[in-house]
């Protein structure tokens, strides 16, 4: 019995991480959680989106970020933490795709959320090979800014046009497929 109960302890966890409307809390404060994906995620039409808020903080690693270096890009915000199994698929996708766009006028920022230590951010940014910038966010102050969309299921992205309106919004894992074709279509908007 002793043996049996950390497995089922972890298949419990496991089968709540991506349960939908009974996720799983992952912090103290169950303001963060795992939630099944969005199929496609929402794409919003150009005449409904709305500005996203700005926001500023530290990169990992160190240095200064503000949103107002997203301005005239399309812009790929990526909420994680090295504590979401989630995470850990897709950001080496989000490299790739990172690595194809990146000198289309496409940006993506990772937002580290809830991390009980910096060097836990920089050690899995460094075992993904992870290239693009991402903030430093342990309080998840920055996500909050963006609780009407919800950037506080985790992992969450939003990507931004390059007027720095909210373009389309996904909970949970994203497929490389589904976010290439809608930076394509943000990317094609005049």
């Amino acid at each position: 019995m002793r043996r049996a109960l950390p497995a089922l302890l972890v298949a419990l966890f496991l089968t709540g991480c991506s349960s939908g409307p009974d996720a799983v809390d992952v912090n103290d404060g169950g303001e963060f959680r795992f939630v099944e994906a969005t199929p496609t995620g929402e794409v919003i039409p150009p005449d409904e989106r709305a500005t996203a808020p700005e926001f500023s903080g530290t990169l990992l690693g160190g240095g200064e970020f503000s949103s107002t270096e997203l301005s005239g890009d399309v812009a790929v915000l990526n909420f994680w933490g090295s504590w979401c199994p989630p995470c850990r698929v897709e950001t080496p996708e989000f490299q790739e795709v990172y690595a194809d766009v990146r000198d289309d006028g496409v940006q993506f920022l990772g937002l580290n959320v809830k991390e009980t230590s910096e060097q836990f951010a920089l050690a899995f940014v460094d075992r993904f090979g992870i290239e693009f910038p991402s903030l430093y966010d342990p309080r998840g102050e920055v996500a909050l800014a963006f609780r009407d969309y919800p950037a506080t299921a985790i992992p969450s992205t939003i990507v931004l046009d390059r007027e720095g309106r909210v373009a389309a919004v996904y909970t949970g894992e994203v497929s490389q497929e589904d976010l290439r074709g809608v930076l394509d279509l943000v990317l094609g908007e005049v």
